[in-house]
């Protein structure tokens, strides 16, 4: 199983430790990608900082952001799963997994990145602002840039089990699963259920922020009990085994992943 994740547009310091060395990275195939768009940030930030600031879509009290990215180069590096924060990274709480969940996390985690492509949560980067909405004045729109490279990597990468996409829409222009794989691919949307106290009618509504912890606490579940799909179809079964409402239908057309909402009454 390859879960797909988006990063954490917040992210923690970078440690005090080791530099980014850039040949550690998975998914050496990205590594002349990873290059040309690491080069041009830190040249960027280096330079004009309004300029910077711009271009990255960074308020002025984000202007720190961009001393950050200029310093990339000597910064500290720690395992990625470290770096990312936020809603679905606290509920997936990867620190708190016991050691076997833990290898789990590793093997099956990918996480997506302006900067980077994609990284394990195994990898050791620094701290970084670079989402995948932003265009480089040399390299344009990252999300194309990342297109070509990533439709090498990525199939491979994906193996012949199932790729659970849980990555926010800016991420998915990177890469979109084709043919086979996306097959075997399941999009997860999370709806919260109310009943309307008048009518008694169902209201379903998309969730933003619990979205997020939703999903973290699917994978959080996933990975303490070794549940490891095959398919869509047995992700949609587990699931539900798992104690989740989950609602899918197989794609009519071949090559199309699957959709899957997962309803909750409750968000927290």
């Amino acid at each position: 199983m390859l879960v797909l994740l988006p990063p954490s547009e917040g992210k923690a310091p970078s440690g005090r430790g080791a530099p980014l060395k850039p040949e550690s990275l998975s998914l050496p195939g990205l590594a002349g990608a990873r290059q040309a768009v690491f080069d041009e940030l830190v040249e960027l930030c280096v330079g004009d900082e309004d300029k910077a600031r711009e271009v990255l879509g960074l308020s002025e009290g984000l202007r720190g952001e961009v001393a950050k990215n200029a310093e990339l180069r000597t910064a500290g590096a720690r395992p990625a799963g470290e770096i990312y924060t936020g809603v679905l990274y606290d509920a997936l709480g990867l620190a708190t997994l016991d050691a076997a969940a833990k290898r789990r996390a590793a093997r099956s985690l990918l996480v997506f990145s302006g900067l980077w492509g994609a990284v394990r949560v195994s990898d050791k980067i620094p701290s970084y602002r670079c989402s995948m909405g932003v265009k480089l004045p040399g390299l344009g729109a990252l999300g194309a840039h990342w297109r070509a490279p990533m439709a090498e990597v990525l199939p491979e990468a994906a193996g012949d089990g199932l790729v659970l996409d849980l990555r926010s829409s800016a991420y998915t222009s990177a890469w979109k699963p084709k043919g086979e794989v996306a097959g075997r691919t399941a999009t997860v949307r999370v709806l919260h259920s109310q009943t309307d106290p008048v009518t008694g009618a169902e209201k379903r509504s998309v969730v933003s922020h619990f979205n997020k912890a939703t999903k973290g606490r699917i994978v959080r579940t996933l990975l303490e009990t070794g549940t490891s799909p095959t398919g869509p179809a047995e992700l949609v079964e587990a699931l539900r085994d798992l104690g989740y409402v989950v609602e899918a239908q197989a794609p009519k057309k071949a090559g199309t992943p699957w959709a899957l909402d997962v309803v909750v009454t409750q968000i927290h």
